[in-house]
């Protein structure tokens, strides 16, 4: 048979030993806690919803079988900003033939429109403008 013995003082905390944080140090430390969470959240969700710089496809015409035309609008907050585009020819099936990185220089104005040709691998079907940005390669600044 076997005997029960109690379990070794010191061993095993008991419901009262340790000292408990006073309650305006658990608030305080919730209140940084929460601010600190705050400001990292607005900064790294700030640049997915401002977009400073956009742009907008105003039209496309297919030239030949391997040339397509395209025109596109870009808009930037900061209009004396370089920017680099790159505009795409696809053929019928959705599939890229053709790709093209266009220099927007600064400008005056906060939008702009741009007139450029693709040469594509197979017949064009449409142009579409896949993205623009403020870092512009060395080998297409003027």
């Amino acid at each position: 048979m076997s005997t029960s013995r109690p379990a070794p003082l010191g061993r095993y905390p008991s419901a009262r030993s340790g000292r408990r944080m006073p309650r305006w140090a658990v608030v305080a430390l919730a209140t940084v806690f929460a601010t600190v969470l705050g400001v990292v959240v607005y900064l790294g969700y700030r640049p997915l919803v401002s977009a400073p710089i956009t742009a907008e496809r105003l039209g496309y015409e297919i030239l030949d079988e391997s040339t397509l035309k395209i025109r596109f609008k870009v808009t930037r907050d900061e209009p004396g900003q370089e920017v680099v585009c790159v505009v795409r020819a696809r053929s019928r099936d959705g599939s890229e033939t053709g790709r093209r990185e266009i220099y927007v220089p600064p400008s005056d104005s906060d939008a702009v429109e741009v007139t450029t040709h693709i040469v594509t691998s197979q017949p064009p079907g449409m142009g579409d403008v896949y993205g623009c940005s403020a870092d512009v390669p060395a080998y297409l600044t003027r």
